[in-house]
């Protein structure tokens, strides 16, 4: 099986705050296993560090009031294109994200509300067939790390 991986749970330091959310069960889980990481932020050409984003309407704001959604959807549909070209078989992604957050996503207020939905990159996995999990419930369902 091939697998791609958010590159933040790999430990690269690509989140809006130039931080990650490196995870040592997913990169352990990974180790001999062949992977991609994958930042469709990055890949859309957005900065590191960069202004918190959520959806909000069907857009992607960010603090500063602007609009990114080009951004976001021209790295997604990068990124879609290069699990395709490498015929990746599963996505493990951070949850929450305006990218890759599977089931639940911040709710647009900034105040770290989630409401149900997707984004982008999930979005656009999804209708390529890709399989898409996010870490907790890969690491809960698939290989049993949590209980």
């Amino acid at each position: 099986m091939n697998y791609a991986v958010s590159a933040c749970l790999m430990g690269v330091n690509c989140k809006y705050n130039g931080g990650n959310n490196a995870n040592v069960k997913i990169i352990a889980f990974l180790k001999d296993r062949p992977h991609l990481t994958v930042c469709p932020e990055i890949a859309g050409g957005l900065p590191v560090p960069r202004a918190c984003c959520e959806i909000v309407n069907g857009r992607i704001l960010n603090t500063d009031k602007e609009d990114v959604t080009d951004a976001f959807i021209r790295g997604a549909e990068k990124e879609v294109q290069r699990l395709l070209d490498e015929k990746v078989d599963l996505v493990i992604l951070q949850p929450r994200s305006p990218s890759c957050g599977k089931g639940r996503i911040y709710d647009g207020t900034f105040q770290g509300k989630l409401k149900d939905g997707d984004g982008v990159f999930v979005q656009l996995c999804k209708k390529q067939g890709i399989e898409v999990w996010n870490c907790d419930e890969f690491l809960e369902k698939r290989i049993g790390f949590l209980k």
